[in-house]
């Protein structure tokens, strides 16, 4: 079987990369990076540390308005279909790179299979959701990450082609955290940090809050972003807060606090793993790193109003949160006994990457 992948954010090479070590030991897939998302952490090194397949192609889109940029994916990827002719499509999750990759597939009547399907936050204003509605709907086959993301299909009609496969990032957190704590132990961690960051970092394993703040509702809104770290700023805690510079740049002009904050530059994916797993709870509006802390048994807050990892919700090991300086500090101050308790498995067995090549294979031989 040949199929086209389509990617174009760093979490989408992390997921593809269990896909892929996989599914290319009897077929042939063709990597396609679109190059939505510029990131520093996606050189040659980022490659080799995870053992990831370099693209067979790289569009080099870059950023523009959602418009723009998916546009011109659509060309670009159009292209490369009438060129190769492959069996399949592959999509990941709800980026623009997900639906122009949909869209280009299914107008040369080439099946499109979309990973991380049904997923659904109910919120029409986020570009993600508009995503992922499309691309379900003109979808041959869909893997679902959880039950709850089958049921969200059925409601709109769409149930053939419809597989609860798990979560292929469960399969990828095992994965890569046990490469993390290899190459992180011993402290080297804080080695690498304080000499990427030029501080003396005074910090120890799991006394410290992991921080990440990227979604536009909270950075573009001054009040939101002033609250939220007057919250992390009154925590019992340290905090560790890798933060884009964009980002960064608008808490110095805006003056903001960040006294009981250690800001650090973006790091790569195993340093993320590591500072997840031993953190003593995750306060993010990242709806991967929500699902990350899940998979590595961390408490999570997540400071959005909705998620579409519901899952996450049971029990209490993640709640979503209300951007109030009160309403963050008692969140993350919550009861903690159900770190005491066995943690529901709602993400599958972290056997989704052979599940999902079943079924390619057996449609492909129909």
């Amino acid at each position: 079987m040949k199929i086209v992948t389509i990617v174009g954010a760093r979490p989408q090479f992390v997921k593809a990369a269990i896909f892929s070590k996989e599914f290319r030991k009897n077929n042939t897939e063709i990597l396609v990076h679109t190059g939505q998302h510029y990131d520093a952490n996606m050189s040659d090194i980022f490659f080799e540390e995870l053992n990831i397949p370099k693209p067979n192609y790289n569009l080099g889109i870059g950023s523009g308005t959602h418009g723009k940029q998916t546009a011109k994916m659509l060309e670009g990827i159009e292209e490369i279909l009438i060129k190769e002719k492959p069996d399949g499509l592959l999509v990941y999750g709800d980026t623009n790179s997900t639906l122009a990759g949909a869209l280009a597939a299914s107008k040369l009547i080439i099946p499109v299979f979309h990973i991380e399907a049904g997923l659904r936050s109910y919120d029409m204003k986020m570009p993600e959701e508009q995503n992922r509605i499309l691309t379900d709907h003109i979808s041959k086959l869909l893997f679902c990450p959880t039950q709850t993301a089958v049921n969200n299909l059925k409601k709109e009609g769409i149930v053939a082609g419809v597989i609860n496969s798990g979560d292929i990032m469960y399969d990828s957190v095992l994965h890569y955290t046990s490469l993390s704590e290899k190459k992180y132990k011993d402290g080297k961690w804080i080695e690498e940090i304080e000499k990427e960051n030029q501080i003396n970092l005074d910090i120890k394993i799991k006394n410290y809050y992991l921080a990440t703040i990227h979604r536009q509702s909270n950075t573009d809104d001054e009040n939101n972003l002033k609250k939220i770290f007057e919250a992390l700023n009154k925590l019992n805690k340290p905090v560790i807060m890798p933060l884009h510079p964009r980002t960064l740049k608008k808490v110095k002009e805006l003056n903001i606090n960040v006294d009981n904050i250690t800001v650090i530059k973006p790091v790569g994916y195993l340093m993320m793993l590591y500072l997840t797993k031993n953190s003593f709870m995750v306060i993010t509006d990242s709806g991967g790193l929500q699902k990350e802390a899940y998979f590595l048994k961390v408490p999570c807050t997540t400071l959005r109003d909705q998620t579409e990892w519901v899952e996450t919700l049971e029990d209490n090991w993640n709640v979503i949160c209300k951007i109030d300086v009160e309403i963050i500090i008692k969140n993350i101050n919550r009861n903690l006994d159900f770190l005491n308790k066995e943690q529901p498995k709602k993400f599958g067995d972290s056997n989704s990457a052979n599940i999902i090549i079943d079924v390619l294979l057996k449609e492909f031989r129909k």
